[in-house]
């Protein structure tokens, strides 16, 4: 009787973590990818990979909108939400949320950092990528 019942335990254990399993796996293969081609063809590009429930990230958002409007029609600055788009962490092999990978005009990421970023910083590279494009 013992035997059945630790036997049960054992089965029941099982079938628990194999149904997260299948659930992850389920939602992975409906999770819908980023829709724009990154980095941006020909421009200086940087990716904030985060979610909007973080609190980091809520920090970031200000000057991320600022930086974006600044740079308009120079460098593409693209948010994008880990929870929204689920593939997109693995896809950018990233650990932490904030991140923020800068790429030159090529598609070359040439900067990666984690975490709250200052606005001086993200300028500060963005306008040295430019430079070195020419583009500034």
């Amino acid at each position: 009787m013992r035997k059945a019942v630790g036997l049960c335990l054992i089965w029941s254990i099982f079938l628990f973590f194999s149904g997260g399993a299948m659930a992850a796996a389920a939602d992975a293969a409906s999770a819908k990818p980023f829709p724009d081609v990154l980095p941006v063809p020909g421009t200086v590009t940087m990716i904030d990979l985060g979610a909007h429930s973080c609190i980091p990230c809520k920090m970031m958002a200000p000057i991320l909108d600022k930086v974006e409007k600044k740079y308009k029609d120079r460098a593409a600055i693209v948010f994008i939400d880990v929870w929204e788009y689920p593939l997109e962490p693995q896809k950018y092999k990233i650990r932490a949320i904030p991140t923020q990978i800068f790429y030159d005009h090529t598609g070359k990421e040439v900067f990666r950092h984690e975490g709250y970023y200052p606005e001086e910083n993200i300028v500060h590279i963005l306008d040295k990528l430019l430079a070195d494009q020419g583009g500034n």
